[in-house]
């Protein structure tokens, strides 16, 4: 089965579905029962259940889940590599960012000759 789906404007739960139903055939493709895909994983059968019909399971299930099959080297591209920011890092002169800076605010509907009284100083 083929799931053609575009991450970028799918639902988290349209996207938790796809992943845990290719994580089903997976299984099924390894001729993996679903007991012992829990006992491998250390969770229980009903979490694997859930997975099958690409029902929501916690973080640390899909983890081990995905290291009991084998898939561990995969879980590194859910997520790009943050220390890899080149123009970033040549504008901080090399350092790492410790915290995140806030938006800064923009005048809104300002234009010329606006002043805080209404009006101007012709």
């Amino acid at each position: 089965m083929t799931h053609n789906i575009d991450f970028n404007i799918a639902s988290s739960e349209a996207v938790t579905k796809a992943l845990l139903e290719r994580i089903e055939e997976i299984r099924l493709s390894r001729n993996v029962t679903q007991a012992a895909l829990a006992k491998e994983a250390g969770v229980s059968r009903s979490t694997i259940t859930r997975l099958a019909h690409g029902q929501s399971i916690s973080v640390d299930s899909f983890v081990r889940v995905m290291q009991a099959l084998g898939l561990a080297d995969h879980l590194a591209a859910l997520l790009p590599n943050p220390n890899v920011r080149p123009v970033e890092r040549i504008r901080l002169d090399g350092a790492e960012r410790r915290r995140a800076s806030s938006r800064r605010k923009v005048a809104e509907d300002w234009t010329w000759g606006d002043e805080a009284n209404g009006k101007s100083n012709d």
